[in-house]
């Protein structure tokens, strides 16, 4: 009998909250900086996906995400701001950031706040939509522009 359960993913991946947009910001931001981590890719998965569903299993709950996962290619998974620690020296002046969180109650401040933002982001940063699957020879839409809505990116109306 085949083993249905889902191979370990290959790279370091990063499951985000696609219709936050404060962390479809940061996901844009961490791709520009081509983060790595410990030497592996790390790759950019939206909470809202069936990849993000099968890869977190029993962890995944419908609905908005309370935190951010990182997932290991040896399946370990991290969630909250622990899933960003390990992408810090990938990053540029990530390992300034990384070594002010060895410092002592950097990292439950760091908590504390990660927690305070996670749990408001709607309200302090808004919503975006999310983009559309993508289809066999094109891209996925991308989320719309602040102010907008789908009706007036249609493309039958002028959108100036």
């Amino acid at each position: 009998m085949a083993d249905l359960s889902p191979e370990p993913p290959r790279d370091c991946l990063l499951l985000y909250d696609g219709q936050c947009r404060l962390c479809v910001t940061a996901k844009k931001g961490l791709e520009r900086l081509a983060t790595e981590q410990a030497g592996e890719a790390v790759r950019m998965i939206a909470y809202q996906s069936e990849e993000a569903r099968v890869l977190l299993g029993d962890r995944y709950r419908a609905g908005r995400p309370d935190v951010a996962f990182l997932v290991r290619p040896n399946g370990e998974v991290a969630g909250g701001l622990e899933a960003f620690l390990p992408l810090l020296p990938g990053l540029k002046g990530g390992p300034v950031l990384a070594a002010l969180f060895r410092l002592p109650l950097a990292k439950p401040l760091g908590h504390l706040l990660y927690r305070f933002v996670a749990r408001y982001r709607y309200r302090l940063f808004g919503e975006v939509p999310l983009p559309a699957p993508s289809r066999p020879g094109g891209p996925a839409q991308s989320p719309l522009p602040p102010g907008a809505s789908p009706e007036s990116s249609r493309p039958h109306q002028s959108s100036q």
